[in-house]
This record gives C-alpha cells, structure tokens and sequence, in this order.
C-alpha cells in the first residue's frame, strides 16, 4: 500500500446504492477491490451511522483519480433514489452526524483542511456525494 502523504484535503463520497438498501462497508470494499485492486475510501458510514475504517490515514486511497494523495475519501452508504436511477441525498441523520464528527475531527487535527464533495473536483462528472457539501458544512455552522 502506498503512503498517503501529508493530508490536505477530505473528500465525500456516497456508495451509489439505492436509498434505503443496507449494503456494508466490507461490500464496498470488495467492489473497489475488484473495480480497482485495493480498497478506495479510509471511512464508510453505514445506513445505522456506524463509522467502518477500511484505511489506515497514512494509505493511500482509490477515490478521486489523480487527486489521492493528502487526500482522506470518507463514503455513506446511498446516493441514490430508491429505483437506483437518480442522484439523491439519501443520508440518514445518523450518517449525517457520523459525517459531521468525522469531518470536525479530521479539521481539528490537520488545520486548513479543505473538505469536498467529489464531484467538486476538476474533471469530474459526477453527481457523487449527491448533495452540496460545501453549502451543507455552512447550514452545520462548519466552513468547507
């Protein structure tokens, strides 16, 4: 596994599965590991909130190509409408709150952390994580 290196930003993701669908952490990771021969995301957030560690914060992840290093990828579980054909905000409010305290505490520990969406990133069309990260740390009193 290649080193992370210094941290400098956070990027959210979603899993891309249909609201409400219960898929597990160890799933994901299996997927990436087939998709992209390792494992993609240093945190899953479960549908219950439960935060899964896949990575260590000194690996490097799989999650936005060409831009993983320095780079922590945390995805929740959904992402998608309950027909898995449109982009929607599917996050619990127990995601919600494992995601706002994994990002206060990233922030506390690495000052100047720039937090993302993925698709916030150059290059990428993508409607993942699903929702406006940015405009949603503003609404929690965070900036991004």
């Amino acid at each position: 596994m290649k080193p992370l290196g210094p941290v400098t930003h956070l990027t959210i993701h979603c899993a891309a599965t249909p609201e409400g669908r219960d898929v597990k952490a160890a799933t994901i990771s299996q997927w990436d590991q087939a998709k992209f021969g390792q494992t993609s995301y240093h945190h899953v957030i479960e549908l219950d909130g439960t935060d899964v560690r896949t990575l260590r914060d000194d690996q490097l992840g799989a999650h936005v190509g060409g831009h993983n290093t320095g780079n922590i990828g945390i995805c929740y579980i959904g992402g998608m409408d309950a027909h898995n054909e449109h982009p929607k905000d599917t996050r619990t409010d127990a995601q919600k709150k494992t995601l706002l305290t994994l990002i206060r505490t990233y922030k506390a520990r690495y000052p100047g952390l720039k937090v993302l969406g993925h698709h916030d990133w150059p290059g990428v069309a993508k409607a993942c994580p699903s929702f406006n990260v940015g405009a949603w740390l503003i609404m929690e009193g965070e900036a991004p």
